[in-house]
């Protein structure tokens, strides 16, 4: 019974955690948009693989991380400057398209999961956001997260990420008439979008600091 209120608490964290357009669901978009559905699902399935690691190490650390707050700031540290390198390479990547018209391309299929992986890694939000996740359903400390527990998280995590990025491929398929003007305007808004988590980190930073 504990274990299928793990799932489902899990499950609906991770699919709302993920709505907000963050580096993950615009690179699925994006992706969608200019090398169609199935390479965005290739990249979604990336990105989910990564986030069932990432929400293992959370639920593993969970305890450790709060009773060691410098190990939260390296964490917010290290996606600053993640961060702000690719507030840099989108915006150089805007000025290059800038001047090249966009043409949908098909998409190879490794090479997409791949880049999940790689987007996904270099997103280092999901650990702490999932460390209060299991933290938040084991609020009385009374839950010993054995192996099958941290599975069942781990996969619910990762079911309820992709969910919500297949709903972007869904959802940005439907633009597909306005594929050139998403394709000039999407690195701009990517870059601005890093610069908007730089923000957001260095308050972070601070009120941990």
């Amino acid at each position: 019974m504990e274990e299928t209120k793990l799932f489902f608490f899990t499950f609906f964290a991770a699919l709302i955690g993920v709505f907000p357009p963050g580096l993950v669901n615009m690179t699925v978009a994006k992706t969608c948009v200019q090398k169609g559905k199935k390479s965005g699902i290739w990249v979604a399935l990336g990105a989910s693989l990564i986030v069932f690691c990432q929400a293992c190490i959370a639920i593993l650390m969970a305890k450790y991380i709060f009773n060691h707050p410098y190990v939260r700031n390296i964490l917010l540290r290290t996606g600053l400057v993640v961060f702000l390198i690719l507030s840099v390479y989108f915006f150089i990547a805007a000025r290059k398209n800038k001047k090249n018209k966009h043409k949908v391309s098909k998409g190879n299929s490794a090479k997409n999961f791949f880049t999940g992986i790689t987007i996904a890694l270099l997103n280092v939000f999901p650990v702490p956001y999932f460390v209060v996740i299991s933290t938040a359903f084991n609020a009385k400390g009374d839950i010993n997260y054995d192996i099958i527990s941290v599975i069942i998280f781990s996969l619910a995590a990762a079911l309820g990420t992709f969910s919500t990025l297949y709903i972007y491929v869904l959802s940005f398929l439907k633009i597909e008439k306005h594929t050139n003007r998403f394709s000039k305007y999407s690195n701009y808004f990517m870059a601005g979008l890093m610069l908007l988590l730089v923000i957001i980190t260095l308050i972070r930073i601070y009120c941990n600091g």
